[in-house]
């Protein structure tokens, strides 16, 4: 493993050539926030493949990747006249670095908490304090709506907004269900959506109790489905068959073999 001198110097190394790079190199003296937004996003859902495929050399490469990116705001952060708002890699770590202190009052104050729940209880006390009007505040707007509402979920849980046990989650699902199918039954497709809305909602607050991350679950199902229909498809064609206009019951056949081959 490398030494702290080491990492600072690999550090230290990335912001050399960062400098270089917004010097010399036409790409990258043409890059703004604004472009660099997508491909950093690009970058965070690499990781997460990576993260869900269990794959620690390509972890250790996409935090490469995003990493590059933090140093390339900071950067363009430093270009920024001192007067209009600029500020240097140092002003974000020195920033996170005092936020942790002040949000971990239980490691560098005198607060007591012994378990996970109170220090994400005091977390979200401590961020009121500090002026923010509503605990939902730090739930970003660009967010996938179905992280969002595990996060939503989460965070007022974090104020003692939320379920006693399981069980009652479960009735909300099922009470969910029945208004959506009344309003199915109506043929409503406002209310239908609004109803569909809320079973997902619903779902995803059931999930927390189980201790599943819903969107992790999702993506997992996805992956599931691809390999089995893949596997489907490659069956069929080696059967000499089209899928196209093959009878449905015939599908299911193929498809049951899919899931038992596969997994």
């Amino acid at each position: 493993m490398h030494t702290r001198e080491e990492k600072l110097e690999a550090f230290g190394r990335l912001l050399d050539i960062m400098d270089d790079l917004r010097e010399k190199c036409p790409w990258d003296r043409k890059q703004t926030f604004e472009s660099l937004r997508h491909l950093t996003i690009e970058e965070t859902y690499e990781l997460a493949d990576a993260i869900l495929d269990g794959d620690l050399d390509e972890i250790k490469k996409e935090t490469g990747d995003i990493l590059l990116h933090m140093v390339f705001y900071a950067k363009l952060g430093e270009e920024i006249p001192s007067e209009k708002g600029g500020w240097n890699i140092a002003d974000s770590l020195n920033f996170i670095s005092e936020k942790l202190i002040s949000r971990h009052p239980h490691i560098y104050g005198d607060v007591e908490a012994n378990d996970e729940e109170t220090v994400k209880a005091n977390w979200e006390k401590l961020k009121l304090k500090e002026g923010k009007k509503s605990v939902l505040e730090g739930v970003p707007k660009s967010l996938p709506s179905l992280v969002k509402a595990y996060r939503i979920q989460d965070k007022v849980r974090g104020v003692g907004f939320d379920w006693d046990h399981a069980g009652q989650v479960l009735d909300k699902v099922k009470e969910e269900m029945s208004e959506l199918n009344e309003e199915v039954l109506k043929g409503d497709a406002d209310r239908i959506a609004d109803e569909f809305g809320d079973v997902m909602f619903a779902l995803i607050n059931y999930s927390r109790f189980l201790d599943i991350n819903p969107d992790e679950a999702l993506e997992r199902t996805n992956r599931r489905f691809i390999k089995r229909f893949m596997h489907l498809e490659e069956s069929v064609n080696s059967d000499g068959k089209d899928l196209s206009v093959m009878p449905l019951e015939e599908m299911e056949e193929y498809w049951q073999r899919a899931k038992n081959q596969v997994g």
